[in-house]
């Protein structure tokens, strides 16, 4: 075999290094060994190489990004015989190089950030090119001597580590790998560095195949979302959010492992917001209203007053804002500090949903899990299942309403159907007063169904009226209803009515809770007929309207009322709008009979 120019060029090197340590080899002698070699040797390395390489690209895509790093240093490690390595990731917003894991596992008194200026690993980021220290001991740049001093460190290796931007969104991800060796004074030959290179550089393809599978998993997600929401809204029966947040939110664990999950809307004045719906139903306050100035993370939120950016406990932007420390921000108020830390929360995301260029919902989501950061392609996710609940809540809405519209329109075609008679039977003169009753009842409760209507729009606003008054007009609207159903088996008895009992509230849904709760007693009044009783009274500060019926429930019916779960809308409807007014309700049910009472701050005038 001809040695090609190369082969010979370096026949007489070896050669000339060889008779300068003594050695005297003729060029057949020489080229048999580079033969050997090749053969023999490098055959060997070349394969351990490429088994390195190969056990960084078959890297599981699934592991998180840090959890990839650091298989490649445990790869680094052992294909170098080195002692340990060590991750740092350039954060390009604070100039500083953040600790992003290690092989063995990260000590506990490693130094989380460093700073880019006058380190190795910045200097490996600024230059993009590997640093070798001989001696740590003796090297200005490191700082923490004594840490490596402790464990027997005396060289290192610094490579630099690019993984490209996937998309538009995103940067350059730039940091620093550093493999620390034992020796004192080791060499670092061209071979060895420019594979270490090597393997660094192939890791970033398994971090490019694991956003590609991210978002693909993400468009699978944002599909499931729509089509879940979908054929819930699409079912006959309506709305509820309570079966939407159940169906939804197992699509989002991959995400984020969420514990609790809410819904909160913001009230026409802008001062106040109401927890409209939540995941797990039974740990909300659902109707429960919160004062904007009162909480510094909702004025955040629905103002966007900013400072926008990364902070020590907060990250805050206008499409979301996430707590990396409940126990320590400073956006969060004592009661809900308390509260997260009971229920063991590490991690809470809020994100913002604007209508016409204003935020008028927001999502919460609160997790035990930590959550160092979120993509741009998550926070997307959750936006859009915002958005998509935007669209339930309305349509809860508008199924309450419809459910609403049953009483005001039955009363209003009964009294209809009483003056009609009257007319046909000549008798408008001597019943003059019973038409013009019926007349103003059929205009207020058509003036009623217009307001309905128009709270999909907003609330109106807040009056103060006699509770008593209120529960009286509406037993007789109910009783016109039961005679419109032809109930007439059911005897209205009216008990004490205290008045006046001011209280605060919205009109429309007082009178929303006293119908649904009449309507509720009167159908669970037995076929063969029964009683249905009023009451007003005051008790201690409270207003209480107690409605009674003949028929009993069991007792494991009774919590489940409470919180709304009936098979209708109506103890749905009243539960929340309850809660929203600060009222409370309690039921008791024996002997024969059922009584729910709901209670209300009373107003002194």
């Amino acid at each position: 075999m001809i040695p090609s120019q190369t082969d010979q060029e370096m026949i007489d090197l070896i050669i000339s290094q060889l008779k300068e340590r003594g050695h005297h080899l003729s060029p057949e002698e020489v080229d048999l060994i580079i033969g050997l070699i090749k053969e023999k040797v490098l055959f060997h390395y070349i394969d351990q190489v490429i088994h390195q390489a190969d056990t960084i690209l078959d890297i599981n895509p699934s592991l998180t990004e840090k959890e990839i790093l650091e298989v490649l240093a445990r790869n680094v490690v052992e294909f170098l015989g080195a002692e340990a390595a060590s991750i740092r990731i350039y954060n390009p917003k604070r100039e500083e190089m953040v600790s992003f894991g290690s092989y063995p596992s990260e000590s506990e008194d490693r130094e989380k950030v460093i700073p880019l200026e006058d380190t190795i690993a910045g200097d490996v980021v600024k230059n993009r090119r590997s640093y070798f220290v001989p001696n740590i001991l003796k090297e200005e740049k490191y700082k923490s001597k004594e840490k490596v001093e402790k464990y027997g460190i005396h060289s290192m290796l610094a490579l630099p580590i690019s993984i490209p931007r996937f998309s538009l969104k995103d940067v350059d991800t730039e940091g620093c790998l550093q493999i620390y060796f034992k020796e004192e004074g080791r060499v670092f030959t061209p071979l060895e560095v420019r594979i270490t290179e090597m393997l660094a550089r192939r890791v970033s393809y398994v971090i490019a195949r694991k956003r590609i599978m991210d978002l693909q998993k993400l468009s699978v997600t944002k599909d499931r979302i729509v089509e879940q929401i979908f054929l819930k809204l699409g079912k006959r029966g309506g709305v509820k959010m309570k079966e939407v947040f159940d169906l939804v939110i197992p699509e989002l664990v991959d995400i984020m492992r969420i514990q609790r999950c809410s819904l909160f809307s913001v009230m026409e004045d802008r001062k106040h917001v109401v927890l409209e719906a939540g995941f797990p139903e039974l740990q909300h306050g659902i109707g429960k209203v919160f004062e904007v100035a009162n909480a510094p993370y909702i004025q955040t939120i629905v103002d966007q007053i900013g400072p926008f950016g990364e902070f020590e406990n907060e990250k805050i932007f206008p499409t979301y804002l996430h707590i990396l420390n409940p126990q320590k921000s400073h956006l969060l108020p004592p009661d809900l500090k308390r509260f997260l830390e009971i229920q063991n929360i590490h991690s809470v995301l809020y994100i913002p949903l604007k209508v016409n260029g204003k935020v008028q919902y927001f999502l919460t989501f609160d997790a035990q899990a930590q959550h160092p950061g979120f993509t741009e392609e998550e926070i997307e996710i959750f936006t859009l299942f915002g958005k998509e609940l935007m669209k339930g809540l309305r349509l809860e809405k508008m199924d309450d309403i419809l459910h609403d519209f049953k009483n005001p329109a039955i009363a209003v075609a009964g009294f209809a159907k009483r003056i009609q008679k009257i007319l046909n039977d000549g008798e408008y003169q001597n019943q003059k007063s019973k038409v013009d009753q019926a007349l103003d009842i059929i205009l207020k409760e058509t003036s009623r169904i217009q307001e309905l209507a128009l709270t999909l729009h907003g609330e109106g606003r807040e009056e103060i009226i006699d509770l008593s008054e209120r529960l009286k007009k509406r037993a007789m609207i109910n009783e016109e209803t039961l005679v419109e159903l032809r109930r007439d088996n059911i005897q209205l008895i009216e008990r004490e009515l205290e008045s006046p009992l001011w209280i605060r509230c919205y009109p429309l849904h007082i009178e929303r809770v006293l119908d649904n709760l009449l309507n509720n007693a009167s159908n669970a009044i037995p076929e063969g007929g029964g009683f249905l009783s009023i009451r007003a009274y005051q008790r201690e500060e409270w207003a209480v309207a107690e409605i009674s019926n003949t028929g009993q429930i069991s007792e494991e019916d009774k919590e489940r009322y409470l919180h709304g779960e009936g098979k209708g809308r109506g103890l749905h409807i009243t539960t929340r709008l309850v809660k929203r007014m600060g009222g409370k309700m309690v039921m008791e049910s024996g002997e024969g009979q059922t009584t729910f009472r709901v209670m209300f701050p009373l107003v002194f005038t």
